[in-house]
């Protein structure tokens, strides 16, 4: 700390006013709000201050700016520091945002949301989960810097994170990983200030991150004492810039809360707005108008104005650039716009009908094919690259050695691979894929949350989908997993049936706007005439007639997804030879079916047609569907797939018989779809 109150040293003037505005406005929104984490936002805004004025490559006037420096705030809950640097800096996000701080309907929430706020580049607030996306933001970086050159995409990805960001277990994975990437366009500052809800730190941690980071391969600066020093932390950042070959790590000594008389070091500037006789006396320690709040000297905001200047400079020039370099400026561009269409118009694999094919192995098929006119595909695996379909035929390993390479290896790290994907998707540029079995989609599931929140394009390829994984036994066997990522919103869940709608599903999946789960069999099944016919024109309504069996009017609809359509086809014949007439519905995505009108459901699935669903999974949420329907309501069991599927009754006659029950079955009240 400075023993100057309130103040900082090694900056002008004004600087030294921009901290002190900075420290208010983090006591201000809180107070308002009654709620919001004020003293961090205090303790790092001599940081953020030196970041947003003398080292970052941003322009607010256009956010987009492609070759701009990332800047990802893990410990979002300081999120008041975000919003005080965007007002500050020009972004779109008024003093009267400000004041609204954490309101319904403002756009400065609780903790950043990309969505919302001009200016966020990730939505943060589970602690560690913006480690990992800066780390997947750095692998972007890289990658594009590699297909197009220093000329046009040079930036820099810079992350504040605190104790609890450490503590997480994502942030050791993202860690491990970016050490052995050697990703050195990376600059993190941790917030080493001592302080959790509960108290002290020490009460649950006594780690070394500095000894532990170096172990990981980074780069790491002790800064010390030194949190109001502006041009000390000024020297490490570009340190840290300048270290290309591993990440950075500045490990900065703060105080939370701090020049507060009261509460500098207290738990109580963590989570709790001060009392409005505090503020007072802390802005009166800092020489500002202690009954005024939400006060922005005018200087601050010149001041601010003056600092980009050179900035603006720099994007007119990479605009230039980029138009002189022509067809490849060009091609940066449609990359970073997410353009598709050039994927999209690979031909489809060819798949031979009546041919045993798991879905694992078409859907490689299928990527690869459209892999061909995407060179934004950055394909992975959590140590699963040739059992989940995630391999690319041309595929070359992601490193420092190879910084354009395609394949990336994650290792046995689900849960950073989650994270990692959502910062490389919100970087802009990149299309990542990252595959592992379905059932340690639960590892990932708080990243695919905040994917989901994000709307990040982000793909998930989960494989061995079902008690089809055999052997393995429940531990590997995911039930519950369809049904409760189905209930995430903005999460797109796809179980395509076979190779030929496996290929459809993945194309209209290269179109969705947010995060994709692809959900892969392990096992052979076999492929249809029926969805090579008519998968590439329907699946995109996430439920479709299949096909029709026997004379006359269906007495019984027969609804599957994935591995389970086929035998609800073969039961629909079983039916038919016993003069019992029935429609074989597939239903790839519960949530493209919802997106359509309620005719145009009907017309799929009439109201006055008993349904049965069949799914080797819970059957939980099939009820919106289906009167009556086959799943697994317990955990699986050990055995040869085969054996396992027809102990747990996924066979034809079995479902042929629980048709022609629910056919004669009493009329009671209908389901209640849509």
């Amino acid at each position: 700390m400075t023993d100057q109150p309130g103040g900082v040293s090694g900056g002008e003037e004004w600087e030294q006013l921009a901290v002190k505005t900075i420290r208010a406005l983090a006591m201000d929104g809180p107070r308002k709000a009654s709620s919001g984490h004020p003293g961090t936002a205090m303790a790092l805004a001599p940081a953020a201050h030196v970041l947003f004025s003398r080292i970052m490559k941003f322009d607010p006037t256009d956010p987009h700016w492609p070759d701009r420096d990332r800047f990802v705030l893990s410990c979002g809950h300081a999120s008041i520091l975000l919003y005080s640097m965007l007002h500050l800096t020009g972004y779109k996000v008024s003093l009267d945002d400000l004041k609204s701080f954490r309101q319904l309907g403002s756009i400065t929430p609780g903790h950043p949301e990309n969505e919302m706020t001009q200016g966020v580049e990730v939505t943060t607030g589970p602690l560690g989960q913006g480690v990992a996306n800066a780390v997947g933001m750095a692998v972007a970086e890289r990658f594009l810097r590699a297909q197009y050159g220093v000329e046009l995409s040079d930036h820099h990805i810079w992350a504040f994170a605190g104790d609890g960001c450490l503590e997480e277990g994502i942030s050791h994975e993202a860690a491990s990983l970016a050490g052995h990437l050697g990703l050195g366009r990376l600059v993190m500052l941790y917030d080493d200030n001592h302080i959790t809800i509960d108290g002290p730190t020490e009460l649950a941690l006594n780690d070394k991150p500095a000894e532990r980071f170096r172990a990981y391969n980074w780069h790491v600066i002790e800064l010390g004492e030194q949190s109001n020093d502006l041009t000390a932390l000024e020297q490490a950042f570009r340190d840290g810039a300048a270290e290309e070959n591993r990440p950075t790590l500045i490990v900065l000594r703060s105080h939370i809360g701090w020049p507060s008389p009261e509460f500098t070091d207290s738990p109580k500037a963590h989570g709790d707005p001060f009392p409005p006789e505090e503020i007072a006396r802390t802005k009166k320690l800092m020489g500002l108008p202690e009954d005024e709040s939400f006060y922005v000297p005018d200087e601050v905001i010149a001041g601010y104005q003056h600092a980009l200047e050179q900035n603006r400079s720099k994007r007119a020039s990479w605009t230039d650039r980029v138009t002189g370099a022509g067809d490849k400026g060009k091609a940066l561009l449609a990359q970073m716009n997410g353009d598709v269409s050039a994927g999209l118009a690979q031909p489809v694999p060819d798949f031979e009908v009546g041919a045993q094919v798991a879905t694992r192995h078409s859907f490689q098929k299928s990527l690869n094919a459209t892999a061909k006119g995407l060179p934004a595909i950055l394909s992975g695996s959590a140590d699963l690259t040739g059992n989940t379909g995630t391999k690319l035929d041309d595929g070359m390993t992601q490193s420092l050695e190879d910084p354009g390479g395609n394949q990336l290896h994650y290792g046995i790290r689900e849960h950073a691979m989650g994270g990692a994907m959502t910062g490389m998707a919100r970087h802009g540029g990149v299309l990542p894929l990252g595959g592992t079995f379905f059932v340690f989609s639960d590892y990932m599931r708080g990243a695919v949350r905040v994917a989901a929140i994000s709307e990040a394009k982000v793909f998930y390829i989960w494989s061995h989908d079902s008690i089809g994984v055999g052997e393995d036994g429940p531990t590997h066997q995911p039930i519950e997993h369809l049904a409760s990522l189905r209930a995430m919103p903005g999460l797109t869940v796809l179980r395509p049936a076979d190779a030929y709608e496996c290929d459809a599903a993945w194309r209209a999946a290269l179109e969705c706007e947010g995060p994709v789960a692809m959900i892969l069999a392990r096992q052979n099944t076999p492929v249809l005439a029926q969805t090579k016919a008519l998968a590439p024109g329907r699946v995109r309504n996430g439920a479709y007639v299949l096909d029709e069996k026997g004379d006359g009017d269906p007495q019984v609809i027969l609804v599957g997804t994935g591995s389970e359509v086929w035998l609800c086809l073969d039961a629909a014949d079983a039916l038919a030879a016993e003069g019992i007439a029935s429609r074989v519905v597939s239903m790839p995505c519960f949530e493209w079916f919802e997106a359509l009108d309620i005719a145009a459901q009907a017309e799929v699935l009439p109201a006055d047609i008993p349904v049965l669903s069949v799914e080797a999974g819970s059957t939980f949420g099939w009820s919106r569907y289906a009167d009556e329907s086959i799943g697994i309501d317990r955990f699986g069991a050990s055995g040869p797939g085969a054996k396992v599927f027809e102990y747990f009754g996924f066979t034809a006659p079995r479902i042929a018989e629980a048709a022609k029950s629910l056919i004669h079955a009493p009329k009671g009240p209908r389901r209640a779809r849509r």
